[in-house]
């Protein structure tokens, strides 16, 4: 049976990446693997047994297209509401919270939020579906 272990975005500013997903998920570097002209950085935490691989190829100036098939990267929190209200404080700017629901029935709570790379990450609600 296979095992999803990690998923890679590229991007332009290694230190502001890991900056980013370092405050707004709590992952922290697990692995890095340097070469003359690309780097990876596996990130982490203990909630997780799926990495987020960064790829940061040197020199490259150039921002990164996403084209049509990318959506986003959805993660669980407890409280979507104190989650954004931390965010916020610290500065970011994440779209507001919005409820999906069928009828009267919430199916989730949740925003978004973008990297610095422009990936989308769907911050939800621990609920339902979504544990």
């Amino acid at each position: 049976m296979a095992k999803v272990i990690h998923t890679m975005i590229r991007v332009l500013d290694l230190e502001k990446s890991m900056k980013f997903y370092a405050d707004v998920l709590g992952l922290e570097e697990a692995h890095r693997l340097d070469f003359p002209d690309f780097a990876l950085v596996y990130l982490r935490n203990a909630e997780n047994d799926v990495e987020l691989e960064l790829t940061l190829n040197k020199g490259r100036t150039e921002p990164y297209t996403h084209g049509t098939g990318y959506g986003h990267v959805g993660v669980v929190v407890p409280d979507a509401a104190a989650a954004h209200a931390a965010l916020v404080a610290r500065g970011y700017e994440p779209a507001p919270v919005k409820e999906f629901k069928r009828g009267d029935e919430l199916l989730a709570r949740f925003f978004f939020i973008q990297d610095p790379d422009g990936y989308k990450i769907e911050l939800l609600e621990r609920h339902g579906h979504y544990q």
